[in-house]
């Protein structure tokens, strides 16, 4: 059984690597095999709903908003596919062959996974510290 970890870490990648699809000419071919992962809930809907966030998206890139918008799509649809995780625990397998490619077997090299995350932090009087994956951070020789 997976940890929440490795389900948020799979929601993280399965959300950038769709908002990445949206973005090209091969989304045509994908959105069938991503609507069918919502088969039980409102495909019609979500449709909809990732039709819209195309045609922001497709805009923003050519105002040179694209960036910015491409984050908060991310992190939208990253909600919604924890969600999806929580109610349909079956579609983490489809998920995985369809994003992250196969399950790992226990102790073979991590996947390398590809698209774009957008971090962006504001900080007064104090440190931040982002990472898209592992960090480790060191205070006076501590971990």
């Amino acid at each position: 059984m997976e940890t929440s970890v490795e389900l948020a870490g799979l929601a993280s990648a399965a959300a950038a690597r769709l908002i990445d699809l949206l973005a090209t000419d091969g989304w045509g071919a994908a959105k069938s095999l991503v609507l069918a992962l919502w088969r039980s809930a409102h495909p019609e809907r979500v449709e909809e709903e990732l039709t819209d966030a195309r045609g922001e998206l497709l805009q923003a890139r050519q105002t040179g908003d694209g960036e910015e918008l491409q984050g908060l799509l991310v992190a939208e649809w990253q909600a919604r596919i924890i969600r999806l995780m929580a109610t349909r625990p079956d579609v983490v397998d489809e998920l995985r062959a369809l994003f992250g490619g196969e399950p790992r077997a226990a102790g073979t090299p991590e996947q390398q996974i590809t698209g774009s995350m957008t971090l962006e932090a504001h900080v007064s009087g104090g440190d931040a510290f982002l990472a898209g994956r592992d960090m480790t951070v060191t205070r006076d020789g501590q971990a």
